[in-house]
């Protein structure tokens, strides 16, 4: 019989060796990058993907915090077989730290649960958020990339994180549907940005990597002609039983299958992002956490007095 007060401290243990792991010095002087990982619509895979980029990039050396900042359907903790005890809210409200907020995720990765915290961001007057970004600031020392899993669609919250990271990842899948709606949502961002943004399309679920390639250059083609959008293609990933299997056992199939065909795309996948920091610098040589959080505040009309 387990003893839930040393499983505690044994996970309290553990936590405090990642975060004393993520703090090591960092091997650049570039800031923070954020990734905001959104879709048209759901179902399609958008927070498997969060969960399983973030896992393929520290195994690449990274150190990964991922934000789990769906508000409507926060699953990450569930594909990760995880409950965690404190989410942003504890942190909004003064109660925790962002240390006692973090989860290690199968020992590469730290979650930031967000959940109704997230929401909780629209009580703060001006002072008050200041205060809980400096909190947040922490996260510049600990993690290379913040990646964020945000929404599906269009709503104001869901674009704000999009505009306010360093990067978009937009995933959708061959549906019609999902294409039209993956449209959508890059037709929203040109629209806030002036189409200065940069998103890179995912594409999930495919039946082959030809069928990747014809979704995404649709996808690109329309964004560049209507849009003045330029959309990169980031890969595929295969329509793989091995992925509903992993979410059946609340496990990264990354972790659970290794070899599977969606764990080597995702891996390609998370290849070719790192692989343009290596041909292009500033790719990676994010702003840092505290401008993404201000970014976002603006965004989302916060911290303003009446």
């Amino acid at each position: 019989m387990t003893d839930p007060a040393k499983d505690l401290t044994d996970q309290a243990r553990e936590l405090r060796r990642m975060v004393d792991l993520h703090r090591r010095p960092a091997r650049s002087l570039s800031g923070l990058r954020s990734l905001a990982v959104l879709s048209g619509k759901g179902g399609v895979g958008k927070s498997n993907i969060s969960v399983n980029l973030s896992l393929a990039m520290a195994e690449r050396g990274k150190r990964v915090v991922l934000l789990d900042a769906d508000l409507g359907m926060a699953n990450v903790d569930l594909l990760c077989g995880i409950s965690p005890r404190y989410t942003l809210a504890h942190l909004v409200r003064g109660e925790k730290t962002v240390e006692e907020l973090l989860l290690p995720i199968g020992g590469s990765v730290l979650l930031l649960p967000g959940g109704p915290g997230v929401q909780g961001l629209a009580d703060l007057d001006g002072p008050s958020l200041s205060l809980l970004i400096d909190r947040l600031s922490v996260l510049d020392g600990i993690a290379d990339i913040l990646i964020i899993d945000t929404g599906a669609g269009i709503h104001k919250n869901t674009l704000s994180f999009a505009v306010a990271a360093d990067s978009t990842l937009l995933v959708t899948t061959p549906e019609p549907t999902a294409i039209r709606d993956a449209y959508g949502v890059l037709k929203s961002l040109a629209i806030a940005t002036q189409s200065k943004i940069d998103v890179t399309l995912l594409v999930n679920m495919t039946a082959s990597e030809e069928e990747g390639r014809e979704v995404a250059e649709r996808v690109r083609m329309a964004a560049s002609q209507f849009l003045d959008l330029t959309v990169a293609y980031g890969g595929s990933l295969p329509d793989d039983s091995a992925v509903r299997r992993a979410v059946q056992m609340r496990a990264p199939f990354l972790q659970a299958f290794p070899d599977s065909r969606a764990s080597l795309a995702v891996g390609d996948m998370a290849d070719a992002l790192l692989g343009i920091e290596e041909r292009e610098k500033t790719l990676f040589s994010g702003r840092g956490i505290k401008s993404f959080f201000f970014r976002l505040a603006r965004g989302l009309g916060l911290g303003k007095t009446s």
